[in-house]
């Protein structure tokens, strides 16, 4: 079936049900950002692939809704569709549920598949449509009934993330989110995203592309915790080793029905905005709503994670000196294209030891696809990279010891004064926020200014965040730290690890971002206060070929000729002669 025709097929379904509008969001029951193949429904029914957006439909209209990231992605894969883009964030532009509120008639019957859409959705529903009289109807999955050949759960193993890699153990782990359920005054706490059970318990899987995630619930008690996984794909060996720490098995359907059984007297603590509205419903206890514990304690990496942090970022380092220099070498004698760039980073990064995959679909951007920020190659789009213009790679791995995720925008051949001017005003913006020194307390949203200053002072925007926590052998994008102008309470604290990845984007010309990530560290302690700095950690070098030296400050100079010493004394020991003197060449005083 074509998008157009999927759209009228879900239609009919809804008249047969009275269901006046009905909802599709991009997540799966964990309230995942990238999910498996079975919780892609909105990219199946709307053809928009990327990873954050809402489709909702009613029997005459229907709009998808996403944020800047993806405006040019969206406008091209929804032609045809019958499906309006609503550009989030935009003027003008209302939001789902205000369109919803124009759209529906009094008393509208709103559906959606109510293990993919989360107990905070459903509340805000309601706060902001109350007026209608709406009625949820949550127990159809309208889009199974259509999608022939849908897939099939994933089974793939789990594994025991051990603690040489960890840091801790799931015991210690388990004690703290017991403080936390203490401090509540609860007896149970539910954890459904699947980061936060992947941590808590030391285990990892692959049911997830870039992310080591199994699929699996969690309910913690003051004396015990039940995982709910499938049985099948968990060895004998590492059932026993979670059975010594008062962790036992349950099958991952059991959930509905054990939550149904917990007492009414008890009280679950649950993070309604990672919950999904069955399983908030199928609990009859007091429910106590706070942020999973887990979000923040595993933002904090310990020493281990830290060194396991820098180990995978120089294991990366020579990979992409490794590519970076084949790259130099073939371009203008083979055929390179974008897809012939994202087969190479993987295969370098393939030879590292510890290598479990890339940690998300590496973005590889020529010219004018630059301009999409998280713009994806397909067959169709895919073209052939020449000695010429910009080029922009934004890529990561997963390491047993850690998760990276690099950008770097590569000037193909001469630039000229424009292209050179918005790549100098990028790097300023990133050095400038790497080089930040801050009291405790501090949030994201107090300095994203500093990466986007150089680019206000010439008029100039960029329309994404600047910064996201990045996990260790985890989820590549994690929280609950940000860098970004919208404000969020989180301060940076001393061990969180976030990108640094200011951008600028010409539409239909090309697209320029530099992104390094940073440990927040403690840098001293003052009569004022604790004050705070970054580290950065990623190891690679900038095409310097790129830059207006007279625009860079002496203290951004000197910061980039600093990083490219410390670049090259790091990755040299682990290179041969002829990459180690490409690399010293790339890393000179400038």
């Amino acid at each position: 079936m074509t998008v157009a025709e999927r759209v009228n097929a879900l239609r009919s379904l809804m008249h047969e049900k009275n269901i006046h509008a009905y909802i599709i969001t991009s997540s799966d029951p964990h309230m995942s950002e990238y999910v498996p193949d079975k919780w892609t429904t909105r990219q199946w029914m709307s053809g928009f692939t990327g990873s954050a957006g809402t489709l909702v439909i009613t029997q005459e209209k229907a709009g998808l809704w996403t944020d800047s990231r993806y405006f040019l992605q969206a406008e091209t894969q929804l032609q045809g569709s019958g499906i309006k883009l609503f550009k989030m964030g935009t003027a003008g532009t209302p939001s789902q549920n205000e369109w919803l509120s124009e759209e529906l008639p009094v008393n509208p019957n709103i559906g959606f598949d109510g293990t993919c859409y989360s107990a905070a959705q459903t509340r805000e529903l309601k706060n902001k449509l109350g007026d209608l009289g709406i009625h949820i109807i949550e127990e159809f999955d309208l889009v199974d009934e259509i999608w022939v050949n849908r897939p099939a759960l994933p089974n793939n193993t789990i594994f025991d993330h051990e603690v040489c890699f960890s840091g801790q153990s799931r015991y210690s782990k388990l004690m703290k989110i017991r403080k936390k359920m203490e401090e509540c005054e609860c007896n149970f706490h539910f954890v459904g995203s699947l980061d936060d059970v992947a941590w808590i318990f030391n285990i990892r899987g692959s049911d997830i592309d870039y992310n080591p995630l199994a699929l699996a619930y969690a309910v913690i008690g003051v004396e015990s915790a039940t995982l709910y996984i499938s049985e099948d794909y968990i060895s004998n060996e590492l059932i026993q080793k979670l059975a010594e720490d008062q962790i036992y098995i349950a099958d991952y359907a059991q959930i509905f029905n054990d939550l149904l059984e917990i007492p009414g007297s008890a009280s679950v603590l649950l993070d309604i905005n990672r919950t999904n509205l069955n399983v908030f419903r199928s609990i009859c206890s007091n429910i106590v709503e706070r942020e999973n514990p887990s979000q923040l304690l595993k933002s904090i990496k310990n020493e281990v994670e830290i060194e396991g942090m820098k180990n995978a970022m120089k294991k990366d380092g020579v990979a992409l000196t490794h590519f970076y220099y084949w790259l130099e070498e073939n371009i203008g004698k083979n055929k390179i294209t974008e897809f012939t760039v994202m087969n190479k980073l993987k295969e370098f990064r393939s030879y590292q030891e510890n290598f479990k995959g890339e940690s998300f679909g590496s973005i590889v951007g020529y010219k004018d696809h630059g301009a999409h920020p998280h713009y994806s190659t397909t067959p169709e789009s895919d073209v052939e990279i020449k000695a010429e213009g910009l080029l922009l790679i934004d890529s990561g791995a997963q390491f047993l010891e850690g998760t990276t995720d690099i950008t770097r925008t590569i000037p193909m051949g001469e630039l000229n004064e424009e292209e050179k001017t918005d790549f100098t005003l990028v790097l300023k913006g990133m050095i400038q926020l790497a080089m930040a020194k801050f009291p405790q307390g501090t949030r994201g949203c107090n300095l994203d200014i500093l990466a986007r200053q150089a680019l206000w002072h010439k008029g100039k925007n960029y329309g994404h965040g600047t910064g996201h926590g990045v996990g260790c052998f985890m989820n590549v994008h994690e929280g609950p730290q940000s860098i970004r102008q919208e404000i969020k309470d989180q301060a940076l604290l001393p061990g969180m690890i976030t990108s640094d990845e200011p951008g600028f984007y010409r539409e239909g010309h090309y697209g320029i971002r530099h992104e390094n990530l940073i440990l927040c560290c403690l840098e001293e302690s003052t009569p004022f206060g604790e004050f705070l700095n970054f580290e950065t950690i990623t190891l690679c070098h900038f095409e310097t070929k790129g830059i207006i030296i007279e625009l860079l400050t002496p203290e951004e100079r000197t910061w980039l000729n600093d990083y490219h010493q410390k670049v090259y004394e790091a990755l040299s020991p682990e290179l041969d002669d002829k990459h180690q003197n490409w690399l010293k060449e790339k890393t000179k005083n400038i």
